[in-house]
């Protein structure tokens, strides 16, 4: 079981901006001991996308469950569930390792074996239960991991092919998925203190800011774009879609009519 608090950053970057910035910074990093690795996720959502739709109105608090494996696991493997939370701008995140035929054995019985009977099992036990939470898609991507020489604690991470589907949502199914944003890089910036000055004068120099992207969110509007607004099943797109572009041009202090 693990439990921590840090601040996140995300910035979307071009293959150009991804190239010249590596230069720059290359010798102050070392490589992750994981350091290359293709995240496989399951996010979990209610019938209504309540979770996704509530993380795109940027309300000061929110989270989000998901199962993730850093390969391909069999039914054997262990994997990550997690509860991973935002408020005030700092990330904690809760999660447990759980082998991946037992988290299947949860989802059938809803009920917590002795084995994983902790405050972080309870937790999102008691999350899945109340809102009746199941996986909604699966969003894969290839990862590369680096650390400061000087501080282990600053992380940086470097996303590229951005992948979903919401079919086969099993981790052991592969992680093949649409491809979304080609070409691009998510850089993730991760810090239990503050971020060192050679990074930030860095950024600075180069024009690169923060950016609010989710993975899942983005993801989540080309879908409703790309159905047209339609309602699909039971979940009303073009309601949910309207309360996400209202809330961003709120967000971003632009008039709304």
């Amino acid at each position: 079981m693990e439990i921590f608090n840090r601040i996140e950053q995300k910035y979307i970057l071009s293959e150009l901006e991804y190239q010249e910035l590596f230069k720059r910074i290359e010798s102050h990093l070392e490589k992750d001991i994981y350091f290359e690795s293709k995240i496989c996720n399951l996010y979990f959502d209610n019938l209504n996308n309540d979770f996704i739709v509530n993380s795109l109105e940027k309300p000061k608090f929110k989270e989000k469950i998901r199962l993730r494996s850093y390969s391909v696991p069999n039914m054997d493997d262990l994997v990550f569930l997690e509860l991973k939370g935002k408020y005030d701008g700092v990330v904690f995140k809760r999660r447990l390792e759980i082998k991946l035929s037992d988290f299947y054995k949860y989802m059938e019985s809803h009920q917590i074996t002795i084995q994983y009977d902790n405050q972080v099992m309870r937790e999102i036990d008691y999350l899945i239960k109340k809102f009746n939470l199941r996986p909604k898609i699966f969003i894969g991507y290839d990862r590369l991991s680096y650390y400061d020489k000087d501080n282990i604690n600053f992380r940086l991470t470097f996303d590229r092919n951005l992948r979903s589907r919401t079919e086969e949502l099993a981790l052991e199914m592969g992680d093949y998925g649409t491809l979304f944003n080609k070409g691009q890089y998510i850089m993730e910036v991760k810090s239990l203190q503050s971020i060192p000055l050679w990074f930030t004068r860095i950024l600075s120099e180069m024009r690169i800011y923060p950016d609010s992207f989710s993975k899942y969110g983005e993801i989540y509007k080309e879908e409703c774009l790309k159905n047209n607004l339609h309602k699909i099943g039971d979940i009303n797109y073009k309601r949910n879609l309207e309360k996400i572009i209202e809330n961003e041009l709120k967000f971003n202090n632009l008039d709304y009519e």
